[in-house]
């Protein structure tokens, strides 16, 4: 558009230096008269400044009609000096540090970057963009780098435990719950099993015959004991042991046995003296300290946080697990900032002081960059370039020099007519 726009101002301009021309030469015939001066004389006048500053445009660029003509083709001669200037004229007036740091200074980036985050976070592409960075944070994740580092921990924390802290609650818990008498009921159902067995019974009977065939006495003891081996075997030995023993369980099993009422309060006692029993705590530290020190765990840990990465993986790919999820989190974030006006006014000076330390550290890079882009430019390349922008305004120069070199004419010869 712009290049259509310049080649009908160039067919203008060079219309209307047409027009002087043959305006001065159709003038020519009637060169006596009085108003054929006058109109030859504006035509020779427009003529002359057409092409003055036709001469004066082209100059710009290039040799008029290729003629080496000194003091012409001015940008491709001085294009090193032209570039110099223009990026002087950036550095120095257009975009110095200073009018760079004011303009940042006006503008609120943590307004813009919360409207431009709110605006693109339901967007499909940030949800996938999310979800791959999710994604690839697990995967980074050496599990095997941080096993030590958890086994130390985790260690650590259990070498911290007091069993003073642990072990009265679980005595009270043993009485509330009635583990003692649950222990000596399942004692005495299985001593009951036990001891109605036929075999058991041929046991007793037999170790009894050992024990009294075993006992050493003088005198009628010796007598009495070897008559009454004589009177029993091993089988009613063995039945009268074994009816001793399910009636001593019998009675034990009877919630209301003194006997059992006292074991029990024996059994109470000896717990609650386990509280205040030092030997019993420095046992069970040591017994914690060695099996500390015999358990592997990198292993596990290994295997447990292998099972919570697939788990992890498994979470993200469910559909719902951005909008459900992952959205509120990072909304709830954004909220929570918004929200605290110290800590928008710092994340936003925090910007604008970055942004100011790299305008500082690579404002001369701006000149380099448009020094290094117009040098990649070739004259021809350059001329056209420049033409193309600035080359209307140019050629409205050679329109203007041929009117006004006609009007001018017409006056000048005007007046030299009527004197």
């Amino acid at each position: 558009m712009v290049k259509r726009k310049n080649k009908k101002t160039q067919h203008l301009a060079t219309i209307f230096l047409a027009v002087m021309g043959i305006g001065f030469l159709a003038t020519i015939p009637i060169k006596d008269s009085v108003w054929g001066i006058i109109l030859q004389g504006g035509f020779e006048a427009g003529l002359v400044g057409g092409l003055a500053d036709w001469f004066a445009v082209t100059a710009l660029f290039r040799h008029p009609l290729g003629i080496p003509i000194p003091h012409t083709a001015l940008l491709p001669k001085n294009r090193h000096r032209i570039i110099a200037g223009i990026i002087s004229m950036l550095e120095n007036d257009w975009l110095t540090k200073e009018s760079i740091r004011k303009k940042i200074d006006t503008i609120n980036f943590t307004e813009k970057i919360f409207e431009i985050v709110d605006n693109e976070l339901p967007s499909p592409a940030v949800q996938k963009n999310f979800i791959m960075m999710s994604k690839h944070l697990i995967k980074i994740f050496d599990m095997k780098r941080f096993s030590p580092l958890l086994e130390e921990e985790i260690k650590s924390r259990i070498h911290e435990i007091d069993s003073k802290n642990f072990l009265p609650l679980l005595i009270d818990q043993v009485t509330i719950r009635e583990y003692d008498e649950k222990a000596l009921e399942y004692v005495l159902k299985e001593i009951d099993e036990w001891a109605r067995k036929e075999s058991t019974k041929y046991k007793l009977g037999g170790l009894a015959i050992d024990a009294v065939e075993n006992i050493k006495a003088d005198g009628f003891m010796q007598f009495a004991l070897k008559s009454f081996s004589n009177l029993v075997n091993e089988d009613k030995l063995g039945s009268i042991i074994q009816s001793l023993i399910l009636k001593g369980v019998a009675s034990f099993q009877d919630p209301l046995n003194q006997n059992r009422q006292t074991l029990m309060i024996h059994i109470d006692n000896k717990l609650q003296s386990l509280k205040n029993d030092q030997k019993v705590y420095d046992e069970l530290n040591n017994f914690k300290t060695q099996l500390i020190e015999k358990w592997e765990l990198q292993e596990q840990i290994v295997g447990l946080l292998s099972q919570i990465e697939q788990k992890a993986n498994d979470f993200i790919d469910k559909p719902n697990f951005y909008d459900e999820y992952l959205l509120p989190i990072i909304k709830n974030g954004i909220d929570q900032i918004k929200s605290n006006p110290e800590k928008v006014l710092s994340i936003d000076a925090w910007i604008k002081n970055h942004i100011s330390n790299l305008v500082d550290k690579n404002h001369s890079k701006i000149g380099i960059l448009v020094k290094e882009n117009l040098e990649k430019l070739d004259d021809k390349t350059l001329i056209k370039m420049v033409e193309t922008n600035v080359g209307k305004d140019l050629q409205w120069i050679r329109v203007n020099g041929a009117v006004c070199g006609f009007l001018i004419g017409l006056v000048l010869v005007g007046i030299k007519a009527f004197f």
